[in-house]
């Protein structure tokens, strides 16, 4: 009797310590479940968040040659920090693009790419740097040369980078709600989604954004090239058709729901014939479609604080040591160092769109006055001879540098107390707002990005501005008010505030990223 009542108590027990283990494995489930349910909250919000996904042929820090890839590199950025949209980017897999960045990409898998006869092969991967998520196509036959442009057969490189960003997105499942394209090398990524991609699942509802950095460059190509070389049906012709060719550029603004520029002032421009390129009956018959938004800069890159390659640093609130930048770049570039001579700085490409002719016909007149010139860049050989000529002549007032060095170019922005930037068209242009960051009182011709970023101390009232500016594209109007900028620089305190004004104005990309999302979600209505 007594053994029965221990095996009761034993079983019972047993029943008990079953009972316990399955509430306890019931808890831990639950728990389990609950964690799942919260993480898959977690993911749905994160899919819920919409996309945008950027198209261009450069992007820093990875690759670049000028300002897109300063843009590509910060605007993207700054809307993913808005938290407002899920940001990628796509770029080519150039062979240029350095070692330390190359081997963090991870392979995500690889496809052919259709283009007319042809049958690419195509490798794509990703990587995560700041907050973006990038993908590179690769392929070493189109990629792997010396040179981003330039090259013989750019049509069908960029052709085949255009259709691979549209093969990516099914064979990796992923559809954004805003693919924006830059400038002609990405602008059949445009005219593919919104002709031979249109009906297809996952494309239908991708809405397009076009924008142009610089309208004189548009892809034009001949007539034969539609169907041998893009792979577009003959129904296409008559987007892409223009004066006589085929023009990319044409085609993406006809196709894509809306389309920029990079300021303001240069959507206006382009729909003159003087700065259209012959252009102008597209822009003006798209005109309800046309949204300008100027440019921003990276303040954190550009920023005389922090700055590692300048002399010495300095801020909008202390601001001695910019003497000292410019003292010991006169004597890096042996000039006399003469602390209340103005230093004149021309950063640029060396190019007629600069506005240099301007300078050659009144150089000697400027050369007159108490000044210093300082001219970086590199370009057209007409003017890279007549610089360093003008060099020669003015040995103890002009130092000419043929070269393109960021380096050099972050001490002359710092040393530098003038900057001449005479543009005969700007797009946007970013040497003005840099020249800013850092104390160098532009001289601007009011066109484009220039008139929208610099605001004229040479206004009626001679108070505010960040700069000096002139309307016209003439040489003595432009010398008239570089004139005016040396001779305010001789009153320390007028100088001053001009120079405060300069160095707090805000280039940031937050204002710009603010406008295209409020673009993006109106595309989306």
């Amino acid at each position: 009797m007594a053994e029965t009542k221990k095996t009761a108590t034993k079983t019972t027990a047993a029943r008990s310590a079953k009972t316990t283990e399955k509430t306890g494995a019931k808890r831990v489930a639950a728990k389990k479940t609950a964690k799942v349910a919260v993480k898959d909250e977690i993911e749905a919000v994160v899919s819920a968040k919409k996309s945008i996904l950027f198209v261009a042929s450069e992007a820093n820090p990875f690759i670049g040659t000028g300002g897109l890839a300063d843009v590509i590199g910060s605007l993207p950025k700054a809307i993913a920090e808005s938290k407002a949209y899920d940001v990628r980017v796509v770029l080519p897999l150039y062979g240029e693009i350095e070692l330390k960045y190359r081997e963090k990409f991870k392979f995500l898998c690889n496809f052919n790419v259709p283009l007319s006869w042809r049958n690419q092969y195509c490798g794509l991967f990703a990587y995560k740097y700041e907050g973006v998520t990038y993908y590179f196509i690769d392929n070493e036959y189109y990629f792997k040369r010396k040179g981003l442009y330039g090259h013989y057969d750019d049509g069908e490189r960029f052709a085949f980078f255009s259709k691979a960003v549209l093969e990516m997105m099914h064979n990796i499942d992923y559809y954004p709600e805003i693919l924006h394209c830059h400038d002609w090398q990405s602008a059949l990524a445009v005219i593919y989604l919104k002709t031979v991609f249109a009906e297809g699942y996952g494309y239908d509802h991708i809405k397009a954004l076009f924008t142009i950095h610089n309208i004189e460059y548009q892809g034009k190509f001949g007539n034969e090239v539609l169907g041998d070389l893009f792979g577009l049906p003959d129904y296409c012709r008559e987007y892409l058709e223009y004066d006589g060719c085929i023009n990319l550029m044409k085609g993406a603004m006809q196709l894509a729901e809306r389309f920029s520029t990079v300021s303001r002032k240069y959507a206006s421009e382009i729909k003159n014939p003087f700065f259209a390129h012959g252009l102008e009956y597209m822009t003006t018959s798209n005109d309800y479609k046309l949204t300008g938004i100027l440019n921003g800069i990276d303040e954190d890159v550009y920023n005389p604080e922090t700055d590692t390659k300048l002399f010495a640093n300095y801020s909008a609130e202390k601001p001695e040591n910019k003497a000292v930048c410019k003292r010991e770049l006169q004597k890096m570039l042996d000039l006399p160092e003469k602390e209340n001579t103005p230093l004149i700085a021309i950063i640029s490409r060396l190019v007629a769109q600069k506005g240099l002719d301007l300078v050659k016909c009144v150089l000697d007149e400027l050369m007159s006055e108490d000044v210093q010139l300082v001219i970086l860049g590199t370009g057209d050989i007409e003017y890279q001879d007549y610089f360093k000529d003008a060099e020669n002549r003015y040995s103890f007032k002009c130092k000419t540098i043929i070269a393109y060095n960021k380096d050099l170019a972050s001490k002359i922005y710092s040393g530098a107390d003038i900057f001449l930037m005479p543009s005969k068209h700007e797009p946007c242009g970013l040497s003005q707002m840099i020249a800013c960051r850092y104390g160098a009182i532009p001289v601007v011709r009011e066109t484009g990005g220039l008139a929208d970023s610099i605001t004229p101390h040479n206004n009626d009232f001679r108070r505010g501005g960040n700069g000096f500016s002139f309307k016209n594209y003439n040489a003595h109007e432009m010398l008239y008010v570089l004139k005016d900028a040396i001779y305010t620089y001789g009153n320390k305190e007028e100088w001053a505030g001009i120079v405060k004004n300069a160095m707090t104005t805000d280039f940031s990309w937050k204002k710009s990223a603010g406008e295209y999302i409020k673009l993006y979600d109106n595309m989306m209505i």
